[in-house]
């Protein structure tokens, strides 16, 4: 096991030993701002041990012989609102190719949930302009999911609901404008900022149909333009996502969250044919939605064990090796090499940098150390320090 000293020096030797040249890729990685003390857990009755979902991580037990849980963070069970913590993970991450961190940002009740990571975590860190960053609007309802105790037969509970009419988004989009659009690390496609939204059959629902949806983005847009960003990028996770949605909503792009949305486990438990089959959805979208721009992605791996500590989630995606993930990299690499329009920028998202009670996670761990970001770096490394291509 790696004492503290180590640890820090492995990630000094790194970022020393990381001289290639500017990626011309955007490798961009969802962060899950769940590991720190949220006041709003106590709302829900759950971790009330202080430090966010870790305790999901830590009171995990392994489901059948041979199957590694509880995963234990090489790093730890940090703070993720702490920016001196942070600060370490920015560090890491563009040291081995990750250049963008998508936050998943939440909103219930007339509230923020879980902004801290964002706004105390990573903006708060003294290094945080050697990465982009944008929001995805994690705009699903909040269930039993979470809680370890009860999500064997109270998972799909809904206690939280996350549909918005027409003046709680103005409210929510006002906040996005005022505190991070303008941001010169705010990620943009053709200049304007990025927004991502998880469900946008929920953002439907809740403002009353795809009319007023589409109403309500015009002037999302419009309130965008008046601020000085010349509109906003709209992009939407794809999940349940069809072409109506697309044209109406005036979609610019779209991606995936996890391969898991597009090819289950339980057909596919093998890592390569589970990536494989998750990736072919990436022609059959652009076929399907239209859409001038879609992105390219790679999973990880897939485990929810975690979250149930007592019924058996055999469902999950075997042998997620870092060389089995960087050949799912290669994938992701390759098809945006071959569909990447001019002007169009080379971005391929990654779930996750740290979905840990989902079992993806490109944060260090005591049994791959840091295999995950090292196929990071191996696939899209591409010069060294001399000039010469890396093979």
């Amino acid at each position: 096991m790696y004492h503290k000293v180590e640890i820090l020096l492995f990630a000094a030797v790194a970022a020393l030993a990381y001289c290639a040249t500017a990626s011309e890729y955007d490798v961009a990685a969802y962060v899950w701002p769940a590991y720190q003390p949220e006041p709003r857990w106590a709302e829900l009755g759950i971790f009330k041990a202080g430090k966010g979902e870790w305790q999901n991580v830590w009171e995990a037990v392994p489901k059948w012989e041979g199957h590694r849980q509880p995963l234990v963070p090489l790093w730890g069970y940090e703070n993720e609102a702490d920016p001196k913590v942070v600060e370490k993970k920015i560090d890491a991450a563009v040291s081995y190719g990750v250049n963008v961190f998508i936050y998943d940002w939440y909103w219930y009740g007339g509230r923020p949930f879980l902004e801290d990571a964002l706004n105390k975590g990573f903006l708060g860190a003294a290094n945080n302009e050697k990465m982009k960053f944008f929001i995805m609007w994690a705009n699903h309802n909040v269930v039993k999911l979470w809680d370890n105790k009860v999500a064997d037969k109270e998972w799909n509970k809904p206690i939280w609901r996350a549909g918005v009419d027409a003046e709680e988004f103005r409210k929510i989009s006002r906040r996005w404008i005022e505190m991070y659009f303008s941001r010169p690390n705010y990620y943009r496609i053709g200049g304007k900022p990025v927004l991502m939204i998880y469900e946008v059959a929920t953002f439907i629902d809740g403002l009353g149909g795809i009319e007023k949806a589409a109403a309500a983005l015009a002037g999302f847009r419009a309130e965008c333009a008046k601020a000085g960003f010349g509109g906003a990028h709209i992009m939407a996770c794809d999940v349940g996502l069809n072409r109506d949605m697309v044209e109406k909503l005036g979609i610019d792009s779209a991606t995936i969250y996890n391969f898991v949305h597009w090819a289950s486990t339980d057909t596919a438990p093998d890592y390569t044919e589970w990536t494989k089959k998750g990736a072919a959805r990436f022609d059959a979208a652009q076929k399907e939605l239209g859409l001038g721009m879609y992105f390219a992605h790679a999973s990880v791996g897939w485990d929810t064990n975690p979250r149930f500590p007592v019924q058996c989630r055999l469902s999950i995606a075997k042998d997620n090796t870092p060389a089995n993930f960087a050949a799912a990299l290669r994938r992701a690499k390759d098809w945006t090499d071959r569909n990447a329009k001019p002007g169009m920028p080379k971005l391929i998202t990654v779930n996750s940098w740290n979905e840990w009670t989902e079992g993806s996670y490109l944060e260090p761990d005591t049994h791959y150390k840091f295999g995950y970001l090292e196929a990071i770096k191996k696939v899209f490394e591409t010069t060294d320090k001399t000039g010469k291509e890396v093979k």
